[in-house]
């Protein structure tokens, strides 16, 4: 695919560096700025790298120019490497750029003498200018930089007034190479709200990228069958005219093509044609992440956020119905005024949405967010280093926070990472009275209670802890729990993880479940079912005989036997008819 926009070839060799959270990641900026480059690299490793092997790598290349993006979740891993650069590389020009140096760059330079310039805003027109000009560094807007002699020239951030100058940011030549990865992709830039705790709200306006260049783009990345598309556009559906016909464009692929393609929306702000298209879409091909954050209006009102609360809802139900997308919700803890009763509620009120995952972050104070004006009114302390998360506020002391964290992690081993839903929604509703929150406070003071908050924990394990903890905390007979934790199992982790501690049946009911599928009853339940090897037929399928009907919410004592196929995108549960089942069961013993 031809990029767009002017670009120019330095006599320097000039590399860009990203150290992305997980290898699974991508850096746009980095390859933006390798497209604005001719000539330049790009060198993308991890913040699990150790850090003298990140030195070697760049060692390795040979820059005389290293360009390095800055964010929260790598800066003080960054802060450590310009330490040691001049150490190895003495005549290493370095040039920084990112959120994390975009503000307070006066101090940063300060703080890092080794640096000698930092791009401040969006970068793309400021490094055609220094490669034009080979990498020396002189009064631009967008440049903050230092003189021979010492003094800090402060240049403003800047913005891209036309985004479509800004060129296709991947190689096609190397998406067969990055296809499984995440690549992130943008149409957009800049956000119509204004919420006090994201960096968005410094920037006035949206941009657009013109809807021919993006179905463009799009074309490409289906072409090359990249695994993920993720839009880093702040609010996707900031402007119908745009998204929709991406949408619309996005639907009218083939039923084979495999890219999924993630959005974050307003999802309050959607009508009724969105809706429509949204619920044709084929299963798997999109995801929605939508910020919620708090249903206290009071606090929303605080960091200059509405939310329609009943629409919100509303639309998440009815998106969540035809079982063909993932919704990805999250709230913030620590957010003014929600204290735990508060966050309580919010909880409460997500949680009984269902959706896919429901994401709590913490509340952070990110460099140029005007929630720094809101620290003295509310009394917080913070993380005065990244992430720079809350510790406190007139709303939540540090031993709640402090609480929350192993609330966190409890409900990710658990609720987000798809694991025991069914068991603890039947907890929930037969033991808690229907208060989600109360079950997870619950089995997260217990978890503490036990020291789990402190160590490492298996898949296997986190079964057995949840059937401890169910027995002890309710005393719950072990049969009914057994059932349906065997159940949840073979629904999570592609059924691959199997407790040595529950009662499975495989060789009690193998004399029955051996001629089913030697016989043509499975193509009844499976289309186009064909026996092969016995390894294959594993793989693929199992059969557990329950002696609850552990799919339905009143959990009778039913013998029931269900059918797990694993060759969709999701996992498949099905009852199946198993003749003589309960006369082989006694003939057995």
């Amino acid at each position: 695919m031809e990029n767009t926009g002017v670009r120019n070839v330095p006599k320097k060799k000039v590399v860009w560096l990203a150290l992305n959270a997980k290898y699974s990641h991508t850096s746009l900026a980095v390859h933006y700025l390798r497209a604005c480059v001719l000539g330049s690299e790009i060198l993308e490793l991890t913040i699990n790298h150790q850090l003298l092997d990140i030195l070697g790598e760049i060692y390795e290349r040979k820059p005389d120019v290293l360009g390095i993006a800055c964010y929260i979740w790598n800066i003080e891993l960054v802060k450590k490497l310009l330490k040691l650069l001049p150490k190895a590389m003495p005549d290493l020009t370095i040039l920084c750029g990112g959120p994390e140096v975009s503000y307070e760059t006066g101090e940063f330079l300060r703080e890092f003498p080794m640096v000698q310039a930092v791009i401040r805003g969006e970068g793309e027109d400021v490094v055609r200018q220094l490669a034009a000009q080979d990498f020396r560094f002189s009064d631009m807007p967008g440049l903050a930089w230092r003189a021979e002699d010492g003094t800090l020239h402060n240049g403003r951030d800047v913005t891209i007034a036309d985004f479509d100058t800004v060129p296709f940011a991947y190689r096609e030549q190397e998406l067969d190479e990055l296809k499984e990865r995440i690549l992130y992709y943008e149409t957009s830039r800049g956000c119509p709200f204004s919420c006090s705790y994201c960096l968005s709200c410094a920037t006035a306006g949206v941009r657009f990228l013109p809807l021919a260049r993006v179905f463009r783009e799009l074309d490409t990345f289906v072409a090359h069958d990249v695994r993920q598309v993720k839009f880093v556009d702040r609010t996707f559906n900031a402007k119908k005219a745009h998204f929709l016909p991406i949408l619309q464009h996005i639907l009218a692929y083939s039923p084979t093509v495999r890219t999924n393609f993630h959005f974050e929306v307003a999802i309050d702000y959607l009508d009724e044609d969105v809706l429509q298209t949204l619920n044709a879409m084929p299963h798997g091909r999109v995801q929605l992440e939508i910020g919620i954050q708090s249903t206290n209006e009071q606090t929303l009102a605080a960091v200059s956020r509405v939310n329609h609360w009943e629409r919100i809802a509303g639309h998440i139900t009815r998106l969540l119905a035809p079982h063909n997308m993932h919704l990805h919700v999250d709230l913030i803890i620590g957010l003014p005024g929600e204290g735990m009763d508060s966050f309580h509620r919010s909880f409460n009120d997500v949680y009984a949405l269902h959706t896919d995952m429901l994401q709590l972050g913490f509340l952070k104070f990110l460099k140029g967010a005007s929630m720094m004006n809101l620290v003295d009114r509310y009394h917080y302390a913070y993380m005065d280093m990244a992430p720079y998360e809350v510790l406190r506020s007139d709303a939540l002391s540090y031993g709640e926070i402090r609480w929350f964290h192993s609330f966190e992690a409890v409900f990710e081993y658990y609720y987000n990472a798809g694991r025991c839903r069914h068991t603890v929604d039947w907890l929930i509703r037969s033991a808690e009275q229907g208060d989600a929150f109360r079950f997870w406070q619950h089995f997260t003071d217990w978890w503490e209670g036990k020291g789990y908050h402190r160590i490492g924990h298996s898949t296997k394990a986190l079964y057995g802890y949840l059937l401890a903890y169910a027995e002890e905390q309710y005393g719950i007979a072990g049969e009914k729990l057994d059932n349906l934790l065997r159940y949840d199992a073979l629904m999570a982790d592609g059924g691959r993880i199997r407790p040595n501690h529950l009662n499975w049946n495989m060789q009690k009911y193998q004399s029955i479940t051996a001629p089913f599928w030697r016989s043509s009853r499975p193509a009844a339940y499976i289309p186009g079912y064909r026996f092969t090897n016995w390894r294959d037929n594993r793989t693929k399928y199992h059969i557990e005989v329950f002696d609850y009907a552990v799919q339905d919410a009143s959990l009778q004592q039913q013998q029931t036997a269900l059918l797990f196929d694993y060759t969709g995108r999701d996992v498949c549960a099905v009852p199946v008819s198993l003749p003589s089942m309960e006369h082989s069961a006694e003939n057995r013993g």
